[in-house]
Order: C-alpha cells, then structure tokens, then sequence
C-alpha cells in the first residue's frame, strides 16, 4: 500500500513537472502557432468547406474507408469531448481565473492547424488491408512518412498505456461521478454500476470501428445539444450580465496591472494546458478515428478533423466557462468546490436542481462517449505492436479494466495517463513538423482544383 501511495505522489509531481512547465505547453501551443501559418491560415481558407465535407457533400461510397466523415468526426469528438468540457473548464478557472478561457480559445484556434496536419498525413499514411479494415494513425505517419520505426513503436506503446489510463478508468469513474449528482446512492453499488457500463461498452466495441462510429454519431450530437442547450438557458436568465463576463475574461486574460501579473501567468498557464488536454490537439489520438474516413483526399479529412477543437472548445468548453463567469459562480470556488463540482453549482444557480441533472448527465454520456472512442486508439495501437492476434485480447481487457475503473479511486492513473499524454504528443509533434512541407503541398494542390475552391 505504501509503495502505491509514494508512487502516486512520484507520478503526480511528474504530471505536474511536465503539465505546469511553460516549455511543454509552449511547444505544444508553439507547433500549433507555426502549423497555422504554415498552412496559410487554413482554418479560416478551409472552415466552410470542412462544413460541405461534414455534411456529405463529396462524399462516395466507392473510396476506401469504414466510416462516413461525419462519423469519424463524432468518433473522434466522442474521445475529446468529455471530463475537460465539465471539470476542465472549471478547473482552468478556479486555478487561473476567467482568463484562463481565452487561452483554451487560443489552443483551439491554434489547435485546427494542428489537427488538420495530424489527420492529413494520417490519411496519407494509413494502411489498408485486403478486407477493407484500416489502420492509420501517428504511429504509421512515423513509421512510412518519417522513416523513424522506433519512435512509431514508441508512440504506440504510449497510446496504449494512455487507453487504459485516460480513456477508460479515469472515466469510468468519471461515470460514477455524472451517476452521483443524478442519484448521490448509486456510489453504495459502484461494482454493479460498473459491470453493467463494462457490458455496454463490450457491446460496442467487440463490434470495431463501424459500431463504435454508429453509436458515436448518434450520441455525440444528442448530448453535445442537451448541454449547450442547457448552458444557452442559464445565459439567457443572465442575459444582463454576459457582456460584464466577456470584458472580466479579457481583462483577466491580457491585462497584468487587472490583477497583477502573475495572475496571467496563472490565467496562460491553465487555459493552454486544460485547453489542450480538452481538445487533444497534437497528443495524436484522434488521427487513428480519422485515419477510417471513406475517402480518397487526405486533406478532406484533415478539413473536417480541424472542426473538432472548434465544437469542443470554442462551443462546448466556451458555455461551460461563460456559464461559471456569468452565475458568479467562480468567485466561491474552494478545495470542495472545483471542478466537475463547480459546474454544478453553476448551472444549480439558475436552473435548481436541474443543473445537477444537465451536468451529471452530460458528465455520464461524455465520459461513456470517451470510453469507446479511446477503446479504438489502443485497438490500433496493440494492431501496430503486436498484429491482429492482439486486438481481441486487447478489447476484453479493456472492458473489464472499466469495473475496476468505476469502483476505486484512480488518482494514480490520472497522473500516469497525463505522463503518458505527454509522451504521447512528443513524437508526433516532431513527426508533424517534419512532414509539415508535404501536407503543405497536398493542400495547395487540393485547392488549386477549380471545383473544390473555398472563397478566401
């Protein structure tokens, strides 16, 4: 027991060595920044054409892939919109103040470059078996692209690790948490809880990529609109007070004679960090979701990948904090009331007891989204390691690690998944800035077609 604990505290201090140092989040937020120049601003050039693509607009059945854009979007979305989106936000606030939301709208922008590139050379890469399967990702960016095999097998192993940490105990207990702000009782059967999500979630998975992206795209859309619709309430019961919030989030996040200096340090710090640990941009998950998409352009997936930082920060992670601004909420936070916690209160404050509800649900719904979507990661990763004997194997474990998930206290895999996350992004931001010339290249010669121009 005693090991465990000190390894907790050794994993923790390392989680915050490496989450809390300005030089990871600067080169993180650093390649995103040159990625967004380097492509010429395609989030801007790109963002209505991403919009046709998502909606099926070039789509054929007759190009390789398992899964429609839109499903590998809300495949994708389901990994990232999750516990950031409720107990991140909230977190970035109480820690750095309101400014800290101006700077995860920075990673978010920032962000699409940085997805765009990761999904292109995803596409670009993958791997396509005689059956139809794919298998693509960072790992075979590395691997065929780079020319760096070791770094690819790197990147894998981390990602695998990630799965079992961040993606599914952390957020099977994620589960129990959302269950206790609808029934606080349910906490007493927590095993129960757990084997009956463990058997919703072997359900999906057992089934691959095709089931995975169908309950996704179903999913993803329903809570993704029950919480902004919820957030759009309590903003309009405080109509009055959103331009004061606005000005507080500026004022906070630019100005360091508002609140002093360091408190922007603080409001920089945790808003990059908490933004891109909500997004994902550069960890390098999400390309293995897009790496599936039916088509034979890799930079019409790389258009509709960059839409993700958009709808998970700039919309979802933008009500939540707007949501803890406006209701006053993020004034009384404490050690007791932060994150997950803290948005409750919030959304409690005007809408009752309903708030809890709006937030144990969304809580619920996106920590289950995530489990499966992240089940897929490490599918891919244990293919690229250990070839197609592993994958089976690799799913049963993975459903039953959600019990233990669900039923005991997972700080130490907190940390270990954010040391893993980490490691995770830096073999792929160097597998991205060193292709960074050819996706470059695709683009141009992508919209240098006349009929797939964008204005701008």
């Amino acid at each position: 027991m005693e090991f465990f604990t000190q390894l907790t505290e050794w994993s923790g201090a390392l989680s915050g060595l490496l989450w809390g140092n300005p030089l990871t989040l600067l080169v993180l937020l650093g390649t995103g920044l040159y990625l967004t120049i380097r492509m010429g601003l395609v989030q801007i050039r790109g963002f209505r054409h991403s919009i046709h693509l998502i909606a099926g607009k070039y789509s054929s059945h007759r190009d390789q892939g398992e899964v429609s854009h839109f499903q590998a979007l809300s495949t994708a979305l389901s990994a990232t919109v999750g516990t950031g989106n409720i107990a991140g936000v909230a977190t970035a606030i109480s820690l750095g103040g309101p400014g800290a939301l101006f700077w995860m709208w920075v990673t978010a922008v920032f962000g699409m470059a940085t997805k765009f590139t990761e999904c292109t050379l995803s596409l670009k890469f993958r791997e396509v078996a005689p059956d139809g399967t794919v298998a693509g990702g960072p790992m075979y960016t590395l691997l065929h692209g780079a020319r760096m095999r070791r770094t690819a097998a790197a990147f894998a192993a981390f990602a695998l690790i990630a799965s079992f940490g961040i993606g599914n105990m952390v957020q099977a207990n994620s589960v129990m948490d959302g269950l206790g702000y609808i029934a606080p009782d349910l906490h007493a059967s927590s095993w129960l809880i757990g084997v009956i999500l463990a058997i919703l979630v072997g359900l999906v998975i057992l089934g691959g990529v095709r089931r995975i992206a169908m309950v996704a795209s179903t999913l993803v859309p329903f809570m993704a609109i029950l919480y902004i619709a919820a957030a759009l309430l309590v903003l309009l019961n405080n109509l009055g007070d959103i331009p004061a919030a606005f000005a507080l989030i500026f004022n906070h996040a630019l100005n360091p004679w508002a609140v002093g200096g360091a408190a922007v340090g603080e409001a920089i710090r945790w808003g990059v960090a908490r933004g891109l640990f909500s997004n994902e941009a550069g960890l390098g998950s999400s390309p293995m979701a897009h790496a599936a998409a039916r088509t034979g352009e890799p930079v019409r997936e790389g258009l509709v990948a960059m839409m993700e930082p958009f709808i998970d920060t700039l919309v979802i992670c933008t009500m939540t904090g707007l949501v803890i601004v406006v209701t006053g909420a993020w004034q009384q936070s404490s050690e007791s009331l932060m994150g997950a916690a803290l948005t409750a209160h919030a959304f409690s404050t005007s809408l009752g007891d309903a708030g809890a509800w709006v937030v144990g649900v969304g809580l619920t719904l996106f920590a289950f989204s995530t489990i499966i979507a992240w089940s897929y990661y490490g599918d891919r990763s244990a293919y690229f390691l250990f070839g197609e004997r592993a994958v089976l194997p690799y799913r049963v474990c993975y459903t039953l690690l959600v019990v233990i998930g669900a039923a005991v206290p997972l700080q130490l895999v907190w940390n270990i998944a954010d040391v893993t996350n980490i490691l995770m992004a830096l073999p792929n931001l160097l597998g991205l800035v060193l292709l960074a010339g050819l996706v470059k290249k695709l683009k141009d010669d992508y919209f240098s077609r006349p009929h797939e121009k964008t204005p701008g």
